[in-house]
């Protein structure tokens, strides 16, 4: 290095000056290239400056396909290009690995493009927080210090640690955490039902589940009610025959579960189709689409929708053939027999039991939205066909969200605009589904000894034994450990961060240090993962998991979209990571079930899965080959990639039913807005709801609202959607997107101006649960009254408690609500200016964090 260079490097003014050229010299410069550009004719060259050199050029490059592996779409292709061991950079679909010519993208074979998220991903797998060795805990709970250890001595120990509890505590002792996180494919499972640690734990005797899906457990609870299953979603393309769509609390710019959602409503868009959101917020998505935005409080659209349903039923718009077809309960005549005398949907809606009629003015004053407007978009859903009201999940994770799901059931049964082209019928949304895995889950697959509603486990251990069945929404059993209430006292993290992500986290810490405060080696916690997350700090045992790029499977598309993509190991495993699978089948070896865990493989697994995990994929890939008719070989899709099938006409959930007559999964064969299920309980209690549910949609006040009295000390409604930049809390270390979007919260402009507050300034959002400091974003976006704050930050206390980083888990509440819907909405806070510092996230904090993984104590 030269010395004129070695200076300008240390000193940055220097640099500037050497890259600034004089007057003189630029004149000088441009005179000469223009005189040269007389002279000489003009090439067109290709590019091939880079950023900085040396860089690799894509003819250097492997390129594998491969694809996101997080619930935050539909599991997009990724495009690795790779040198060596090491992956340069990600793209995604450019319609080629099919077999189409460049740029292919149409609407029965579009492109399957990644987002911001996936493409992002190295910045994950090479994060300074990435999970290497198995590691130990040696400092306090929390504290974050933890030192290096064999995988031999960590499974040792965890073996020797699980055979104790389940021999002292009994059959309930650990708790299974399992979510799918970052570990779902065709063999890689980290899922409550059918996942690998719940088979584990179900072999080896010893599991409480966990049986509630924080995301959409009332819309599931509705969809089952009132359709028997949760397969009642459109794929996207159904989109594009749209005349009106309603996005009820949905925002598919930041959460879509299909593979091309925008791209078919950007279709119905230039068709005419006309757009409605009914939100707190005026979204993204209303900007795109040109909606017509309806502001209404929060946890009050049941309330909206049946004055909607009284309306419609008032002027006649409802379809009464259709209803009469294939509806159980809309009114006495689609009663069942053995249930006259019992309350039907039209007599709630007139108020004939309880004498208060559903009016659209009496909605209105629990809503906050104009008779008028609701009146309005009733007459515009009822006379618009084909109409899709899109009910989304966030207005389900209310208290009492299942309420809301079954009264757009409702709307969307009393209009006719189930199983028709452009219709809707999604609660759940799942569609197409793709064909049963190889792997045999079918043995042993879900067995438990108890289950709870997922965010009760920390009220279970903190009053551990003096907790009711219903509070802790145990689903009943039919031996002697029905209605007994599990002893927790281990807890496995598998593919999930939820210390972070559940309701009222500053109860499950303190149920974690109740847990270490049994003495040593009375308790258990594991967390499995790819990189370091907050509910990992708080574990005895780290385990590195193996990314999607380290592993072979073939990725499964997520509740909507019709395609496989191949997912081959892109890179050896980094450090000493090991896959799920590899981890739980060395572990059932060491407690005796090795052999019947995984019955392809033998002991060698752990360190050399290629071949068991071929064969296990290539047998999913004859199930799929006989019976969805793919004419690909498995060497053909390995060497393409992806496979996309091309379906004779857009899936329509429910189009068998309503063309061809087949009955609907229910015990009645109909639509059933009366459930007779629900009806016949008599005993709520020997449930796992535990508490009363009516047999049709009702308004039910909730706990927390803009209604409540509350409001007098917590004056704000806060929602907590998710966000673009990261998944639930996945992404959230990851600089590239953090440099996009900040974590903090809007709120409206005059409320703002009321308590002194500009965009930028650092509040304070509290109730008597918890404190968060976040930075604020002033906006008429978003309706007085209502704060968003985006859910998955990660956690960051200080000595006093208060979460510097604006998590409003901190905020929530882990009440049971009767159908297992999480009450992430049904929160009541205050805001003030603060002085307190806003912590901005780790991706600032990762490096000074990381130490305390890669150090040996």
């Amino acid at each position: 290095m030269t010395r004129p260079m070695l200076t300008a490097l240390l000193d940055p003014a220097a640099w500037a000056r050497a890259l600034t050229p004089t007057r003189r010299q630029f004149l000088q410069t441009a005179t000469a290239t223009a005189a040269t550009a007389l002279v000489l004719p003009s090439v067109p060259r290709r590019a091939e400056a880079f950023a900085y050199e040396p860089y690799p050029k894509d003819d250097e490059l492997e390129t594998v396909v491969t694809s996101c592996a997080h619930n935050c779409g539909s599991r997009h292709m990724l495009v690795a290009h790779k040198k060596g061991d090491v992956i340069v950079r990600l793209s995604t679909d450019n319609g080629t690995y099919q077999g189409d010519a460049y740029g292919t993208d149409t609407e029965e074979k579009p492109q399957v493009r990644a987002c911001l998220r996936g493409r992002s991903y190295r910045a994950r797998l090479y994060s300074p927080e990435r999970l290497l060795y198995p590691m130990k805990r040696v400092g306090a709970r929390g504290e974050a210090k933890f030192k290096r250890i064999s995988w031999d001595q960590a499974l040792s120990e965890i073996a020797e640690r699980m055979v104790h509890l389940k021999t002292t505590y009994g059959p309930t002792a650990l708790l299974d955490q399992s979510y799918a996180g970052a570990s779902y494919g065709v063999l890689h499972k980290s899922d409550q039902i059918e996942g690998l640690l719940g088979r584990f734990l179900g072999m080896f005797g010893c599991r409480t589940n966990s049986w509630s899906v924080p995301s959409y457990q009332g819309t599931t609870f509705s969809s089952r009610m009132t359709f028997g299953t949760i397969e009642d979603g459109n794929e996207d393309d159904a989109y594009a025959h749209c005349k009106l769509i309603i996005m009820w609390g949905w925002n598919p710019a930041y959460t879509f579960h299909g593979g091309n959602t925008f791209y078919y409503m950007r279709m119905a868009k230039q068709r005419g189709c006309k757009f409605v959101l009914v939100d707190p917020q005026y979204t993204d998505s209303a900007a795109a689409y040109d909606a017509w935005w309806i502001p209404i409080k929060p946890n009050t659209d049941a309330a909206m929708m049946a004055g909607m349903a009284y309306h419609i039923f008032d002027m006649g718009l409802h379809d009464q053939e259709f209803i009469n077809r294939f509806v159980q309960g809309m009114d006495a005549g689609t009663m069942p027999v053995w249930a006259q005398g019992h309350e039907n949907f039209r007599d709630y809606l007139r108020g004939d039991y309880d004498g208060t009629p559903k009016t659209p003015e009496w909605a209105a004053e629990i809503c906050g939205v104009s008779a008028d407007d609701i009146r309005k978009l009733a007459e515009m859903y009822a006379t618009t066909k084909p109409a899709a009201l899109k009910a989304s999940w966030a207005p389900g994770r209310n208290a009492y969200g299942e309420q809301y799901n079954r009264m757009a059931a409702a709307l969307q049964a009393m209009t006719g605009n189930i199983g028709i082209l452009g219709g809707c019928a999604e609660g759940v949304g799942k569609a197409w589904h793709p064909e049963a895995v190889a792997y045999p889950y079918d043995q042993n697959a879900n067995l438990w000894w108890a289950s709870i509603k997922s965010d009760r486990w920390a009220h279970i251990v903190l009053n551990y034994p003096n907790v009711r069945r219903e509070e802790a929404g145990l689903w009943p059993r039919s031996d002697e450990l029905d209605g007994v209430v599990p002893n927790i006292r281990g807890i496995f993290w598998q593919g999930s961060d939820w210390l972070n992500q559940l309701t009222n986290i500053n109860k499950e810490i303190e149920a974690i240090r109740r847990l270490d405060s049994y003495g040593e080696g009375e308790s258990l916690l594991v967390c499995m993962d790819s990189t370091i997350t907050p509910t990992g700090i708080w574990a005895d045992y780290l385990l590195p998991i193996a990314t999607h790029f380290e592993r072979h499977d073939v990725a499964l598309p997520w509740y909507k979209g019709h395609y496989y993509i191949h997912r081959p190991v892109v890179i050896q495993p980094m450090g000493e990571s090991r896959t799920d699978f590899q981890v739980f089948t060395e572990l059932a070896y060491r407690l005796g079930f090795g052999e019947a865990y995984n019955p392809k493989a033998n002991r060698n697994y752990f360190n050399d899965p290629d071949e068991v995990d071929e064969a296990y994929l290539v047998d999913w890939w004859h199930k799929v080959q006989e019976h969805q008719h793919v004419d690909w070989s498995w060497e053909t899709f390995k060497k393409r990639g992806v496979y996309k099938f091309i379906l004779p006409e857009p899936h329509v959930a429910f189009r068998a039913q309503i063309e061809q007559g087949v009955p609907f999964q229910t015990a009645s064969g109909k639509i059933e807005i009366f459930s007779g299920q629900l009806a016949q309980i008599t005993d709520w209690t020997r449930t796992q709801y535990g508490y009363h549910i009516p047999a049709i949609p009702k308004w039910i006040e909730p706990w927390e609202s803009l209604n409540s009295p509350k409001t007098a000390k917590y004056p704000f409604h806060l929602i907590s959607p998710h966000p673009r930049w990261r998944t639930h809390s996945i992404f959230n270390n990851i600089p590239w997107l953090r440099e996009t979007f900040s974590q903090e919260t809007t709120m409206n402009a005059a409320d703002a101006k009321r308590l002194g507050i500009q965009t930028g300034d650092t509040i304070e959002v509290w109730n008597e649960r918890g404190k968060v400091v976040t930075p604020v974003y002033v906006t008429e976006r978003c309706m007085p009254g209502v704060a968003v704050l985006h859910e998955g930050a990660w956690m960051d206390l200080d000595s006093n408690g208060v979460d510097r980083s604006g998590n409003p888990d901190f905020l929530t509440l882990d009440e049971p609500s009767p159908a297992g819907a999480f009450a992430y909405n049904t929160v009541l806070v205050d805001i003030a200016k603060s002085d307190l510092i806003h912590r901005p996230g780790w991706d600032q904090l990762s490096t000074a964090r990381s130490h305390v993984f890669r150090r040996d104590l």
